[in-house]
Order: C-alpha cells, then structure tokens, then sequence
C-alpha cells in the first residue's frame, strides 16, 4: 500500500529548524572559505547497507530550503526497499548548496529509514496472521509526525499521534482513580460518542471486569506473557480489540501474533532504532 505524503508546509518547520541549528551564525564556514562560488556538481546519496527507504520527501524540503535552485531527482521513493550501492536521490547544482544541506538531509533520512526498516522486520515476523505492528507515542520530541510516517513506510500502522486523538486509560490513570470500574463508569457518563477508548489492564482479573463493565472499544494487554495472552483472546472471543505492548521484541513477535491478538505495539521502533548508513558523494 502506498503511504501518501505529508503536506510539505508541516515538514518545513521541521526542516528549517534543523538547519538553522547545523548553520549557526554564518553559515557554512568550511563550504565558504573552500569552494569557489558558482562550482557545480552532482552528488547522490546512496545506500551503504540494506533497508526500507523513508526520508526522501524531508530531504528533498532540506536541500531546496538553502538552494531552490538545486535540481533534485528522487530514484528511490519512500517505503521502497534497497540495496547496498543504490541510488536514493541525485543531486545536481552549486556544490556549496549542496554541501551545506547534507547533513541535515542525511540525518532526517539515515533516521526515518532505520525506522521504516526495523518496522519492516517487525511486520514480517506477522506473516500469515492478522496482527498489525504499531507504533507508541515515544517518539523523538517535535519529530512524531516523520518518524509516525517512517512507521508506515515500513508496513506498519499508527497509534495515537497525541493526547488528545483518543482516551488511553494507562495504569497510572486506574491507581489514582480508584480502578477499573470506576473509570470505565466516568468515560460512559462523560465522553463523546466520538471517541474512541483504550483501557490498559495488566491482569486476566482486569480484563473480565473490563469485558462485565463495558465502555471500551480496545484493550491494551500490558507485559503479558505468551500463555496469557492467549488466554485473554479467548476470554475476549472477539467483543473487544486487543492490543498486546510491553517487552515486544522482534525475536518473540511471530509467537505474539499467533495467539490471535489484534495489535502488537512497540515503542522500540521509534526510541531504540539504529540509523540506516546512508552517505552522500560527489
């Protein structure tokens, strides 16, 4: 499925932000004291291992944002898989331009691919079930919205993008309301009919008041082990949504997945990924 992209004007200030802390006061001092103004070259950035391409529309924000005049040729379209040795963008223009876009264009991209390829691994490890890998809401501060996209890009799918897209009740919520029924009965009596409501329970105990009670649409099993878990898609049998989260590492996702639970959410996809390599070359 091809992921759409996001309207450039929400990504601009993110990008406008990164180089103005990459350029400082004066700019590129190294670019300025060694490049003869009105040098052109062709540079392309390239992938040095293999992944899941995500990036390319911020990077292409980064390099026009200091030179409009850049000629841009994207080979590689995000949520496209490569190859050590392929080209993911061309660059054509002044090479002092092109030099002080680099980094900021290489960070956004090396980061949002190493997301989008570790969600990759993670959808793979569903194969032939119906469960579908999301993302949290640990993201990098101000870079939720790309690294959200990166998750896509990968064949994943999106939780909450804020507090206030849907009611998440976590455990802490429970502690100092004074339990599960408690606020089930206060989400009934006071929120819209609009929105949807998630209910985090740790036990089997708290699912069968969720599931006597009501008012959820979707049920986060919290560290749950893989018995339980099955478990608690059978007590369900299907009345309500089951997210599973805590602990998902991809090495135990397929065996997760099997039990029959709806969702599997992993913070690790955006708050522990590695960078994919990539470089840029004139």
């Amino acid at each position: 499925m091809t992921t759409p992209p996001l309207p450039d004007m929400i990504l601009e200030p993110l990008v406008r932000a990164a180089l103005m802390e990459d350029l400082g006061t004066c700019g590129d001092l190294t670019t300025r004291t060694v490049i003869p103004a009105g040098t052109r070259q062709t540079a392309q950035i390239r992938a040095r291992e293999p992944g899941i391409v995500s990036g390319m529309q911020i990077a292409r924000l980064a390099f026009h944002a200091v030179d409009p005049e850049l000629e841009l040729d994207v080979r590689k379209a995000d949520g496209s898989r490569i190859a050590p040795g392929d080209v993911l963008m061309e660059i054509r223009g002044e090479a002092a331009s092109i030099l002080s876009a680099e980094r900021v264009a290489l960070n956004f991209a090396g980061r949002l691919a190493g997301i989008a390829t570790m969600t990759a691994a993670f959808v793979a490890e569903t194969s032939g079930t119906r469960t579908r890998i999301t993302c949290t809401r640990k993201t990098t501060p101000g870079l939720r919205i790309v690294e959200k996209q990166a998750v896509l890009h990968g064949g994943g799918f999106n939780h909450r993008f804020s507090l206030s897209d849907a009611i998440l009740v976590k455990d802490n919520h429970i502690a100092a309301a004074g339990g599960v029924r408690p606020v089930l009965r206060a989400i009934k009596a006071q929120a819209s009919h609009m929105v949807r409501v998630e209910i985090e329970v740790d036990t089997l105990d708290q699912l069968a008041e969720v599931l006597d009670e009501g008012g959820a649409d979707v049920v986060l099993l919290d560290n749950m082990d893989t018995p339980t878990l099955r478990e608690a898609v059978a007590m369900t049998e299907g009345r309500l949504c089951l997210e599973a989260s805590g602990n998902m590492r991809l090495e135990r996702i397929a065996e997760v997945a099997a039990t029959g639970v709806d969702y599997i959410s992993a913070g690790a996809l955006t708050h522990s990924v590695r960078t994919l390599d990539l470089g840029l070359d004139i």
